[in-house]
């Protein structure tokens, strides 16, 4: 089997419940070498407890879980395993190089650490204490943190809250590095443009379940709806009783529109108002498509 699609970690026909809570309802999950996957979902979707019996921190009630071939809790497996948290309560007192040089002597092969702190981008924060660092500093060093081990596996969630942009490209950099090594990567993020930077394989979860397993493109080919924006004195009412026009919003002078045929309604615009202008047509996002697939049907809606 190739490099590129041996499998890390599995779940296979998962069932956990938290008394009349069912958390995941036969879950089949596989992850891959060298892959970044994109775990999505609404809150109480599963993601947490997905994560949770990977890391061997709960126990499934059926089905099986595995990590490299092995029990989750073998000390073999888990010590090829990265996890950055999304809190994390760290000794307040010591360095940043006091945490780092702790958490390597955890591990068989660790990075030095110099390496870990250049792939981090902390090397300018070694010295200093953990307790005086801002959010996002502190959230760099957890990342350093999670991947001084050298993982084959590396799991972050949320890794790039409270981040400032230029961190949060950085890190980005970073991860993309760790995967072209073959380092396998999960990415759970509310951040959805961040999973479509980065993510090769989408899976969005929902009650348990996984809904969609693909690429961005493949995710957002379940949504139909083309976005059309444009200035325009045209009413926002007349244009969504169009055919094939889904939705209409006025915004400052100008309409957005969902349509499921932007050619034809892109004609009709140019012919009621050839005075129209700043026009873009934009495919769905994979926040669109995430929104679409995830949300409730109106009888259910109405029924909770």
């Amino acid at each position: 089997m190739k490099a590129s699609v041996e499998a890390v970690a599995s779940l296979a026909g998962v069932v956990k419940r938290y008394g009349a809570l069912t958390a995941l309802d036969g879950l089949d999950l596989m992850l891959h070498r060298g892959e970044l996957l994109a775990l999505l979902g609404p809150n109480g979707a599963g993601k947490s407890t997905a994560i949770s019996l990977l890391l061997g921190l709960v126990r499934a009630e059926a089905g099986r879980v595995e990590l490299f071939g092995k029990d989750p809790q073998d000390i073999a497996a888990r010590r090829r395993v990265g996890v950055m948290l999304q809190s994390a309560m760290l000794p307040a007192t010591l360095s940043v190089a006091e945490l780092l040089r702790l958490t390597m002597s955890y591990y068989p092969a660790p990075r030095t650490l110099q390496e870990t702190a250049q792939l981090a981008g902390i090397a300018d924060l070694l010295a200093r204490r953990y307790a005086a660092l801002s959010g996002g500093q502190q959230r760099r060093v957890q990342f350093a943190m999670a991947l001084c081990g050298r993982p084959e596996l590396l799991f972050l969630d949320e890794p790039t809250v409270g981040m400032d942009i230029d961190a949060r490209q950085k890190l980005w950099v970073a991860i993309r590095g760790l995967v072209a090594e073959g380092c396998a990567v999960v990415l759970t993020t509310h951040y959805l443009e961040e999973a479509e930077a980065l993510a090769q394989r989408v899976v969005v979860l929902a009650k348990g379940r996984v809904l969609s397993d693909g690429s961005v493109d493949a995710l957002r080919s379940k949504v139909a709806l083309t976005r059309i924006r444009c200035v325009t004195d045209l009413d926002a009412a007349a244009v969504a009783a169009w055919p094939h026009v889904a939705a209409v919003e006025h915004d400052r002078g100008g309409l957005h529109i969902r349509t499921d045929a932007p050619e034809n309604v892109l004609r009709r615009l140019l012919d009621a108002d050839p005075a129209l202008s700043g026009l873009e047509v934009l495919r769905a996002g994979l926040a669109e498509a995430f929104t679409e697939l995830t949300r409730e049907p109106d009888t259910e809606r109405e029924a909770a």
